[in-house]
């Protein structure tokens, strides 16, 4: 095969292999983009079920609320309120432990009407949400709940506050129905670059070792992985649980 033969075959060749190397790496992309698009889908099939879930719940735990203190709070409040008129036919005297009973049962409604309202709770910011939580606990006396919140209150995309909102949620149920505390602090901590939230009981607190996680632990952990949270829970028996989240805004 002389030189010309060699710079002819060169010639066809190098053009047909970069045809095929083309085509090859447009293949591979195309495939890599079909994997990723399919990715994405499915992470957004699987926040919109979760976030579903999330309203869902919140939902339910805000009708159990409302029926327990319209039943065993409110109600409480207008049968002694019922009691006292009667006595006071004979005792005139006690009509003004009436006027009080009843203004006490007067401003307990207006409280849980916030709750009430749904359209009302999807306009709630997490602040506020979980304000009117802490605000319930002490109302009802079911623990000593504080809430402190530093910084600046930086606005967030409302489906992911609904489950910053919901993981709290769960964890203030865990306190109030399991952990047999007095006490429950939370703070919410605004910074630029993102919120960190703890929440704190005094509770038994349970040991890691115990399979810790159950199933509505491990809905706070699955959920916080969602927004690119980080979520830590931190217990002791007998020295009480500890919440850790970190939500970044970039």
């Amino acid at each position: 095969m002389d030189e010309k033969e060699i710079i002819i075959i060169a010639a066809i060749a190098i053009p047909i292999s970069l045809v095929i190397i083309v085509i090859v790496l447009f293949s591979v992309f195309a495939r890599r983009k079909n994997r990723m698009l399919q990715e994405q889908e499915e992470a957004k099939k699987v926040f919109d079920r979760e976030l579903a879930e999330s309203q869902i719940e919140i939902r339910e735990e805000t009708l159990r609320n409302i029926s327990w203190e319209l039943h065993d709070n409110i109600g409480q409040l207008m049968t002694l309120a019922k009691i006292q008129a009667q006595m006071a036919q004979e005792k005139p005297e006690m009509m003004t432990e009436v006027s009080e009973t009843i203004g006490t049962g007067i401003d307990e409604l207006r409280a849980l009407s916030k709750l009430i309202n749904p359209e009302a709770l999807k306009s709630l910011s997490l602040k506020e949400a979980v304000s009117l939580e802490i605000e319930r606990f002490n109302r009802l006396k079911f623990i000593e709940a504080k809430l402190t919140i530093n910084g600046s209150v930086m606005p967030i995309e409302a489906n992911t506050q609904i489950i910053l909102f919901r993981i709290l949620q769960e964890f203030f149920s865990n306190t109030i129905k399991h952990s047999k505390a007095s006490t429950l602090k939370v703070v919410l901590n605004y910074s630029e670059e993102e919120l960190s939230i703890t929440a704190e009981d005094n509770g038994v607190g349970f040991d890691k070792s115990d399979d810790f996680l159950g199933i509505g632990l491990k809905n706070m952990k699955t959920r916080a992985q969602l927004i690119n949270s980080t979520l830590r829970i931190d217990s002791e028996e007998g020295k009480g649980t500890a919440l850790t989240l970190k939500y970044k805004f970039v």
